[in-house]
């Protein structure tokens, strides 16, 4: 179907009529720019504050499985759906007692949930009386035992997988940390690209 514009008692075409749609003015311009960049902004700010956010790995703690200077993509919207898990990667509120006044953020593993108990035993790590698979460990754990402690409802054991004497402060030295200093579980290395991929 085609539509054909209205034309005049001899066929010329009639010019539009009076009310029709006007040029914008400049004002309105900058009013419409000024709309979509508030919306982009919101959106954006909504993301990283409940869906995901980029963060950087800085120290060793977590080699060989992450190096630093590396980029993690961190899902935070997984952190509503359920709590963390064992084994999961996660970025934690730096614990008070532990405060090294240089990293707001820790990224650590989950090694032990509420209610599992967990230990160190001959350089291995001993969950609910069973020695863990720690596939992304190294070496050993070289700090020595750790007597067994029961992890308290609503908290988290983290370690971090460089199991050499002294390359990580974590669940051994400031206890276990509560769900919610959780800011996220890191999915995936973005960066350097020869080491991207699904945590």
């Amino acid at each position: 179907m085609s539509f054909l514009a209205p034309r005049d008692g001899r066929g010329r075409v009639a010019p539009p009529r009076a009310g029709g749609a006007e040029a914008k003015t400049l004002p309105m311009e900058i009013w419409d720019w000024t709309k979509s960049t508030l919306v982009a902004v919101a959106v954006v700010l909504l993301l990283h504050r409940f869906g995901f956010y980029l963060s950087t790995v800085s120290g060793s703690s977590m080699q060989p499985t992450l190096q630093d200077g590396e980029w993690l993509f961190v899902n935070k919207a997984v952190t509503y759906v359920h709590a963390p898990r064992r084994g999961d990667v996660v970025i934690v509120s730096e614990p008070q007692e532990a405060r090294a006044k240089t990293h707001p953020f820790l990224v650590k593993r989950v090694v032990a949930v509420a209610g599992d108990r967990v230990e160190v035993r001959g350089g291995l790590l001993w969950v609910n009386g069973e020695a863990a698979s720690e596939p992304y460990a190294d070496t050993p754990i070289e700090d020595g035992d750790m007597s067994a402690i029961t992890v308290e409802p609503g908290r988290l054991f983290v370690m971090g997988d460089n199991r050499h004497y002294g390359a990580s402060s974590d669940s051994r030295a400031f206890g276990a940390v509560a769900v919610d200093a959780v800011q996220g579980r890191a999915a995936w290395i973005l960066w350097p690209p020869g080491k991207a991929g699904k945590l």
